[in-house]
């Protein structure tokens, strides 16, 4: 199952690495699209990028990791060697304030079909996952489970110790639904609605045990039992339920992300660039993400066509998908960095 690896290529990304092989002739490779590699890279290597190959006649390289320091040196010197990129959702809008991306081509794309909230001028979505309450099972009381961010927060009725994100997104958006702020309201970002937020957060903090800062992490502090409530991506949840491991979730409250295809600034392959993402968030394209049980389908139709065992998977299926709150990630770019150290504060007050 896939990663939520945004996180991690943002802290990293104020590095700049070394571009290999910069001095290759751009007409002497493949056209090349960037992933951050794992389960996630073959899936879509297996449903967008093989496909659009053959519908194109043309090669696609298919590489990785998504690394935006790496990009961004790609394009300042002008020897792009990434057609397209698969990136965190907050990177669509700071790669284009850093002049980093093309503008993505409406009159070749048709996105018509898509959820207003996955479309942008610089990125479009392409699959869909979410960040979630999840629970050990065996501490939870025989009548109950959590349902709601509401459930998270009450540690009277759910006792025990919690786990949440070490940085400040997800926290603030679970935060005000626990806080009763319907979810159409969570957005924008007031100052406000932070205020608000850093409340509630102060009222958990002492029963959180472990900030977690990889995947991983909260799918196995619940397994072990080490906490009672976390959360978590949905996809590492799934994996350790499939393993058999004493955890439960729900998607009711979940905060829904995706991840994003962008164009690297100077690419000479951008018309085919458009034509992929084009390809992508077809019926044809997004319906193959179903029997790979890895991403959710951004496009509707495609998700709605799941069985009912796989429904259970998708956040976006249809009877998943209202009741979450769909993540802002431009909303996000802005009040991680507004509130980046008074984050860092409340952390380590």
């Amino acid at each position: 199952m896939k990663t939520r690896r945004q996180s991690l290529q943002l802290l990293g990304a104020a590095a700049a690495m070394a571009v290999p092989g910069m001095a290759r002739a751009q007409s002497q490779r493949p056209f090349t699209f960037c992933s951050f590699g794992g389960a996630a890279g073959a899936a879509l290597k297996t449903a967008f990028m093989d496909p659009a190959s053959k519908k194109f006649g043309r090669p696609i390289a298919n590489v990785s990791p998504t690394n935006y320091a790496k990009l961004k040196a790609m394009v300042e010197a002008k020897a792009v060697e990434w057609d397209l990129v698969d990136v965190g959702g907050q990177f669509v809008f700071q790669g284009r304030d850093q002049g980093l991306l093309e503008k993505l081509d409406y009159s070749i794309i048709d996105a018509s079909k898509l959820n207003k909230a996955w479309v942008s001028e610089y990125g479009i979505y392409t699959f869909v996952g979410a960040t979630v309450f999840a629970y050990n099972t065996k501490a939870m009381p025989k009548d109950r489970v959590p349902t709601s961010w509401k459930d998270f927060w009450n540690v009277k009725d759910f006792p025990g110790p919690r786990s949440l994100y070490t940085r400040i997104w997800y926290n603030y958006e679970a935060a005000l639904l626990a806080a009763g702020v319907p979810r159409d309201q969570i957005y924008p970002a007031t100052d406000e609605k932070m205020k608000l937020a850093f409340a509630k957060l102060k009222e958990i903090k002492p029963h959180v045990k472990v900030w977690w800062a990889t995947g991983a992490q909260p799918a196995q502090l619940l397994s072990s039992g080490e906490v009672v409530m976390a959360s978590a991506w949905s996809g590492r949840i799934l994996d350790v339920i499939k393993e058999n491991a004493p955890v439960g979730f729900s998607y009711k409250d979940a905060i829904s992300w995706g991840e994003a295809f962008v164009v690297p600034k100077g690419t000479p392959n951008r018309d085919l660039a458009m034509k992929v993402i084009d390809y992508s968030i077809s019926d044809e394209a997004q319906s193959a993400l179903l029997p790979l049980e890895t991403y959710g389908p951004v496009l509707d139709q495609a998700a709605a066509k799941a069985t009912a065992e796989q429904a259970k998977i998708f956040v976006s299926h249809p009877a998943n998908f209202k009741d979450t709150c769909i993540i802002n990630d431009e909303e996000v770019a802005k009040y991680a960095t507004k509130f980046e150290e008074e984050w860092k504060k409340f952390q380590l007050s």
